[in-house]
């Protein structure tokens, strides 16, 4: 059965972007609609926006009342539409072999979702499937973290985690949860060329009925002086071992 993305989270209905990699990143997407920029006149000089589109100059003051306490805009704003639904099914249909797909359960900082993706643009991973609660929704500061590879990762929203594990698994996956306390280390169980990464919540981990819709649970082989990785460095290790894996 196909799964739909659902726009959860706590995302505005058009979010807004900043900072020119994001910005760049999503104009240059067919699939992204840009509704509005706002910019000073030396950003906007260098952008190739679509014709028609309704620009705003302004300066750094007030683009900065436009966006979140802080946020580094870069002298540039765009209200954008959200990406088209991706379906689950369509992400793994002749899906190729050694490209690893990222499963998050309940990871909800935008930060550190937004550097997720990153990690899984510079590992050529498959997509992120994310659940369409407990997880964030587009935003400016998950496309930020993710300098542009919001646009050119898949991303997969679906209703129920462990349904999803279960359609990856007949896709040809070996699921492989993450966890601090297993047995194995993730250069172990790693071995089929097709291999699905699950990572849980910061701070709690995976759920245990995530835990139990995977087929090996492994640990990065960190050192004791320390507990555990965030979570979004943990998936860039796991995502490099999981590329490089039998080169």
């Amino acid at each position: 059965m196909r799964r739909r993305d659902r726009q959860g989270g706590k995302a505005e209905q058009h979010p807004r972007f900043w900072g020119r990699h994001a910005v760049e990143a999503a104009i240059a997407n067919p699939q992204r609609r840009i509704l509005r920029v706002w910019a000073t006149r030396e950003a906007a000089a260098g952008l190739d926006l679509p014709a028609g589109t309704p620009v705003t100059f302004a300066d750094g003051a007030d683009l900065g009342r436009l966006v979140p306490r802080d946020a580094p805009h870069q002298g540039i704003v765009a209200e954008v539409e959200k990406l088209p639904d991706m379906w689950l099914d369509d992400l793994l249909h002749e899906a190729p072999e050694g490209r690893p797909l990222m499963v998050l359960d309940q990871v909800t900082d935008p930060h550190n979702v937004g550097a997720i993706f990153r990690s899984a643009a510079a590992f050529d991973a498959l997509g992120i499937v994310t659940q369409d609660r407990h997880a964030p929704g587009e935003s400016g500061a998950l496309a930020k973290a993710a300098s542009g590879a919001l646009e050119i990762v898949p991303w997969v929203r679906v209703v129920n985690l462990a349904r999803a594990l279960d359609d990856i698994a007949d896709a040809g996956f070996w699921r492989i949860g993450l966890a601090g306390d297993a047995d194995m280390t993730l250069a172990e169980a790693l071995g089929p060329a097709r291999v699905a990464l699950v990572l849980g919540a910061e701070g709690e981990g995976m759920r245990q009925n995530v835990a139990l819709h995977c087929d090996a649970i492994a640990r990065l082989p960190i050192s004791p002086r320390m507990e555990s990785l965030n979570v979004s460095n943990a998936a860039a290790i796991a995502l490099y071992a999981a590329a490089t894996a039998g080169k």
